[in-house]
């Protein structure tokens, strides 16, 4: 797909992602594409409206292909401005835990990654979106954006790493959050939940085991839905004890739906909504859709039978 005696495919890096990506290792990325035979202009941003800005000037020139190099939540808006306009979304996996590029099986290793942007195989993928904000992955509400937060909070305070600070971050929202009651309403049906936390996952994910947080594909055009009823912070602690042994399903207080849409209401005005590790105070009704196959995104070329 991308042409090399073109105009530079635009190849947007988020200066702040897990890596760290300075003048010296924007240097090295130019050489590494080059050597890959793709004419590139890497544009190094800082903040989410730079980056927002730089897309939609990008977008405005219709190149076959606009790279993103960032982590799951620079991704997202990226695609986010990306859906329906037939540009694909080209992945450097430059973040810290980049859940996006290894469920579509896209290599983590730079040079490797921009190999296969050199290939240029395109496939169409689902996108979700809450009240107009687009995720690739999941959003949630309950616990996991305290976590979020938290886990902003000790790194900027405490110089923690993201992992470590991700895992003290847990046990401190664990301890001090409180449970949600909201109405769920899934394609039409109401569900009323008092519950620690809603997952809403763009397609399905596997909850359960060693494998728990990985999608096998996204193009049902289905967002799945998880919930539980755990009444107390011990027995949540159980609940991800079982995940952890193949045993959720057992559960009988933890519920795994599917939709095609989603509402959530709360008695709460607003509610902090976590997208693709991103935190967003968002207005309720939540509002939750599925856009199947509505982006297009470059990975490698399936293995022949």
């Amino acid at each position: 797909m991308p042409d090399t005696q073109s105009r530079p495919i635009p190849v947007i890096v988020n200066a702040a992602s897990g890596l760290g990506n300075g003048p010296r290792q924007i240097e090295g990325l130019q050489a590494q594409f080059r050597e890959a035979g793709l004419n590139v202009r890497i544009m190094p941003v800082r903040s989410g409206g730079e980056l927002r800005a730089v897309v939609k000037t990008a977008i405005r020139e219709r190149p076959p292909m606009i790279v993103a190099g960032g982590g799951d939540g620079t991704l997202g808006t990226v695609a986010g401005l990306l859906k329906n306009t037939g540009i694909a979304l080209g992945i450097l996996p430059l973040g810290t835990f980049n859940h996006f590029a290894k469920d579509l099986r896209i290599p983590l290793d730079v040079k490797e990654a921009i190999a296969a942007l050199a290939a240029g195989h395109v496939a169409e993928v689902d996108m979700g979106e809450v009240n107009g904000r687009a995720f690739l992955n999941n959003s949630s509400l309950g616990i996991y954006p305290d976590v979020v937060r938290e886990r902003k909070r000790q790194q900027a305070r405490l110089g923690r790493g993201k992992r470590w600070a991700f895992f003290w971050a847990s046990i401190t929202a664990l301890r001090r959050k409180g449970f949600l009651h909201v109405l769920l309403c899934l394609d039409g049906e109401d569900r009323e939940y008092r519950t620690p936390f809603v997952f809403v996952g763009n397609n399905r994910y596997v909850m359960e085991g060693f494998n728990i947080g990985v999608r096998d594909g996204m193009r049902d055009g289905l967002l799945s839905v998880y919930v539980s009823q755990r009444r107390t912070r011990l027995a949540l602690i159980g609940l991800g004890i079982r995940a952890v042994f193949s045993r959720l399903k057992q559960a009988k207080d933890f519920e795994a739906l599917t939709a095609q849409s989603l509402d959530i209401e709360s008695h709460h005005r607003h509610l902090h909504v976590a997208t693709d590790g991103e935190v967003a105070l968002m207005e309720t009704p939540l509002r939750y859709r599925i856009h199947p196959l509505a982006l297009r995104v470059v990975v490698p070329e399936p293995a022949k039978p």
